[in-house]
């Protein structure tokens, strides 16, 4: 990732994480139909929302210098918008939408790019999902560490900003890759059986099975 950012960055970090609390408040409908066999119509889902991100992308990171910085946070928010509406179909297409979750949102949004503010909201244990039900407190405290990981690459993505072609095709590349991992962190997710636990009894999960089945999962989504 990119270099770390000075004490200034809280700022930027707090304003990423209201971000989050604002979304999260309305998971997205889906209009995708449960399916027996929906590993193909999945991997569509997942193409289009790729295309649609890198294009959002680019296009938000054309406008050079200090106009430019102006559309980090607003890029964002539109990937994420465009990331959580194929993470709700995903859900759907698996027949698992009607229990979409906002921890299991946060989770496959930021398992990648901010993986220990996320880990102890699903573990995944053999061949099914165990995703801990959290508090509002505990939401608000894992989006204000998100905010502290994407303060970071914000910095790279606004330096991008200066380089007005090549940046845009840069970051526009960078939400594609990005929006790749959420597909396969969801799909990872989806196409399993998922079990709801109460925050207070995830001390019943076994710590070195939840050790070994992370590494597992993090091989199968090629981190």
């Amino acid at each position: 990732m990119t270099a770390s950012v000075p004490v200034a960055a809280g700022q930027p970090a707090q304003r990423i994480a209201e971000q989050i609390l604002d979304f999260l408040s309305d998971i997205p409908r889906s209009r995708e139909r449960p399916l027996e066999d929906p590993r193909a119509r999945v991997e569509v889902i997942a193409l289009a929302a790729r295309r649609k991100a890198f294009l959002a992308s680019s296009s938000l990171a054309l406008p050079p210098g200090p106009l430019g910085w102006l559309t980090v946070l607003p890029e964002l928010v539109t990937i994420w918008k465009i990331q959580a509406q194929m993470v709700a179909d995903i859900a759907a297409a698996c027949g698992q939408h009607t229990t979409l979750t906002r921890e299991q949102m946060l989770y496959c949004l930021f398992r990648h790019a901010a993986s220990q503010a996320v880990r102890d909201l699903a573990v995944r244990t053999g061949q099914r999902w165990i995703v801990h039900t959290a508090t509002t407190q505990t939401i608000r405290r894992v989006s204000r560490r998100i905010g502290m990981r994407l303060s970071e690459r914000s910095l790279a993505s606004t330096l991008a900003r200066m380089l007005p072609v090549a940046g845009a095709l840069g970051v526009g590349a960078y939400a594609w890759y990005d929006t790749r991992q959420v597909a396969r962190t969801a799909i990872a997710m989806f196409s399993r059986e998922v079990e709801f636990l109460p925050a207070e009894r995830s001390t019943e999960i076994p710590a070195r099975r939840v050790e070994r089945d992370r590494a597992q999962d993090a091989r199968e989504a090629g981190l």
